[in-house]
């Protein structure tokens, strides 16, 4: 048996996008972090994600979406999806090409980048 592996995990992620902007969650820097654990029967896949505001509608939305797509990967016999608000999110979360994507010029926003 092949476990899953991060890469595995962050390309299903890719296919999970925020109804309100056209941007996958891993882009959008949303996935905080995922953790792999082997378990008897195979994988145990804990993640951490966050929204763009803490009263974002959308949370249980992107969760039921991100179980659909992690529980297709074989292996994967158990998930968490957690949603997490600190650090809060902020633009310069996001990748690059989301940026792009969105017009986002993060040199005239109010958020610096680190």
């Amino acid at each position: 048996m092949t476990a899953v592996t991060e890469t595995d995990v962050m390309s299903a992620l890719k296919q999970v996008y925020d109804p309100e902007i056209p941007v996958n969650v891993v882009d959008l820097g949303l996935i905080y972090d995922c953790h792999i654990a082997p378990i008897a029967e195979g994988n145990k896949i804990d993640i951490k994600m966050t929204m763009t505001a803490p009263g974002c509608g959308m949370a249980d939305v992107l969760k039921s979406d991100i179980q659909r797509k992690i529980s297709d990967l074989p292996t994967v016999k158990e998930l968490n999806v957690e949603v997490v608000f600190e650090p809060p999110w902020n633009p310069t979360k996001m990748s690059e090409a989301a940026r792009l994507q969105l017009g986002l010029d993060l040199e005239s926003s109010p958020f610096p980048m680190h």
